[in-house]
């Protein structure tokens, strides 16, 4: 019995070494966060560190701790993360103007009454509609004069791993969708976090490698890291002693680590925000520094 037991484990082990499927929306539990063949999805905890690990992780900050951006409550007079909303096809289509015209996706977007968006100068709003399973994400979104207008709008198939074209923007500098990269309490709730997740560095170089499409950067220091990189938490880091919500998190940056995915506070690290979030237990994640990093190699994470 204890040979079968251990048989079955391996099996598990070696399932989950290669990727697994994010857990869905509880209010969109058809739809998957994208396969679990997708770049956010895949693990990294077996990938070669990358030779110049040491001069890119010094370049953002070996002192500097983590930083959760969400958590309960208010900051500023808004919530503390980005916030998503799940429509439906019941929910009307807005048309949006674009700074970024042509590198934006010009559909009619499922804008709903009330719509949330995120606080700050980001101004992010991510739609998601279970109808179609799609994706639909807004930066810098303000309505004016009764028209909607962002500096850049993006759709993806949740069931698809394509990319934006070569180039492209999205809301986020990286061209990168924002939601699959956001830590959520459903997930916390459960108590796994079963991909990467999106944080920013201050300075970024003028490049990007996969998954991400874009830079936005003129830097052309080597050791600055591209939008895209992806870093994880050393696996000799204990993280035994963090509260139950701040190790979930540690635990998911050490399987599936964090990729870049724009320019802003370094080692900030992303999420939607919900009031079962502990905000002290949050804040403990600040004890890990960027030295407890390493950047990964994941030229073989590549389709």
């Amino acid at each position: 019995m204890k040979g079968r037991a251990a048989a079955i484990l391996a099996v598990l082990a070696l399932a989950g070494a290669s990727g697994s499927s994010a857990l869905r929306l509880p209010t969109a539990p058809r739809c998957p966060v994208f396969p679990k063949t997708n770049a956010w999805n895949r693990r990294v905890d077996k990938l070669p560190v990358a030779s110049n690990s040491a001069a890119v992780i010094a370049s953002i900050g070996t002192g500097t701790g983590l930083h959760a951006d969400f958590g309960s409550g208010l900051w500023q007079g808004g919530p503390i993360g980005i916030p998503l909303d799940v429509v439906s096809h019941k929910t009307s289509r807005s048309r949006v103007s674009f700074e970024y015209s042509d590198e934006s996706d010009h559909v009619g977007y499922p804008i709903p009454k009330g719509v949330h968006i995120e606080g700050g100068s980001d101004h992010h709003a991510l739609l998601v509609d279970r109808s179609a399973c799609r994706l639909y994400e807004l930066g810098g979104l303000q309505r004016s004069g009764g028209r909607w207008h962002a500096w850049a709008g993006a759709t993806w198939s949740l069931r698809s791993n394509k990319l934006r074209p070569a180039g492209w923007t999205s809301a986020d500098a990286a061209g990168l969708p924002i939601f699959p990269g956001l830590a959520r309490w459903d997930e916390a709730k459960r108590g796994v976090i079963d991909h990467a997740l999106r944080f920013t560095v201050q300075r970024t170089r003028r490049a990007y490698i996969y998954p991400a499409r874009h830079y936005a950067s003129s830097l052309t220091d080597p050791d600055l890291p591209p939008m895209g990189l992806r870093v994880r938490l050393k696996a000799s880091f204990d993280v035994s002693g963090f509260p139950r919500q701040a190790r979930i998190v540690l635990v998911a940056l050490k399987r599936y680590g964090m990729i870049v995915a724009d320019n802003g506070s370094n080692w900030y690290i992303s999420g939607a925000p919900n009031k079962g979030w502990s905000n002290d237990q949050l804040h403990t994640l600040g004890k890990v520094t960027g030295s407890n990093f390493e950047v990964v190699d994941t030229s073989k994470l590549r389709p």
